[in-house]
């Protein structure tokens, strides 16, 4: 067997779609036998999962996951590990003792609908435990909704599309053309923020629209219950964190979620939950690429 994980520098890359290396593991009887870094030859998400199909790679190890990325992976057999974060090496032997959780597609791309993030009900008392740095544009850990939660001649179906995303003063904080790769998503279904996907659900192909959207419809209000304060000493690692640095929690559950360090004094550390876009007023340019039947 042949494990894949998104590598960087020992560790595990967080960005699936941008990651310029990966660490592959020949597997036998559950041992690691031998590893070896390829390169991914600069190609976009969009053509990764053949990358590693045509290096006979069954299973990924990677951070942050868009859905287009985890069903094109699907697609070709291979099986996903998202949401690690860490050491590449110590991933792959959890995986190989069953103890690495999967949180599914994952990266938000500053995209995901509000009631997917895991930001919420993470109370102290809660035994959390930090697991290394959150990387740009990494994502949450909330599962996706598979249901149609929206209506339009869209909903339902595969689409492919490029946005760029500014705030009211004209800051541009997201781009797909300056990635140069469309986003894919299926409309409808809870893998957008609301007001994204409702623009989208009825477009014509070749069509741009810009869009305005209230927190309600983006990333909703700050949730102060989101916010914790905790005593360092409950918190291993939390020690070496700065002020606004964003990592990886992991909940009872070993779930992780994704928190932004805002206080910490000699003895206390207080973590934001909410998402970074939360409480804001958001602007898109959406042109619409592509519709699959």
């Amino acid at each position: 067997m042949k494990i894949a994980v998104t590598y960087e520098n020992g560790n595990i890359f967080q960005h699936f779609g941008r990651t310029e290396s990966f660490k592959v593991y020949e597997v036998e009887d559950g041992k690691v036998v031998s590893s070896e870094v390829i390169g991914s030859d600069g190609i976009g998400h969009g053509a990764l999962a053949g990358l590693l199909a045509g290096n006979d790679i069954q299973v990924l190890i990677c951070g942050g996951l868009g859905g287009g990325a985890l069903n094109a992976l699907k697609n070709a057999g291979i099986e996903v590990c998202a949401g690690a974060s860490g050491n590449a090496d110590e991933a792959v032997e959890a995986y190989l003792r069953g103890d690495l959780v999967d949180t599914g597609a994952n990266c938000d791309h500053h995209h995901h609908e509000e009631g997917d993030e895991c930001c919420g009900g993470h109370h102290d008392g809660e035994d959390h435990e930090c697991c290394g740095e959150h990387g740009e544009g990494g994502g949450c850990c909330g599962r996706h909704a598979q249901q149609l939660t929206l209506e339009g001649k869209n909903a339902g179906k595969s689409v492919r599309v490029h946005y760029r995303g500014t705030f009211d003063d004209g800051t541009q904080f997201d781009s797909s053309y300056d990635r140069g790769e469309t986003l894919d998503f299926v409309c409808g279904t809870g893998m957008m923020i609301r007001g994204f996907d409702k623009a989208v659900a009825d477009m014509e192909v070749g069509q741009a629209v810009d869009v305005h959207l209230m927190p309600e419809e983006a990333y909703g209000p700050k949730d102060p219950e989101a916010i914790i304060t905790i005593e360092i000493a409950q918190l291993p690692g939390s020690e070496n964190l700065n002020v606004g640095e964003r990592v990886y929690l992991r909940n009872m559950m070993g779930q992780p979620f994704p928190v932004t360090v805002t206080a910490k004094d000699d003895t206390t550390i207080t973590l934001d939950a909410n998402h970074e876009m939360a409480g804001r007023e958001l602007n898109f340019h959406i042109e619409l690429i592509e519709v699959q039947e």
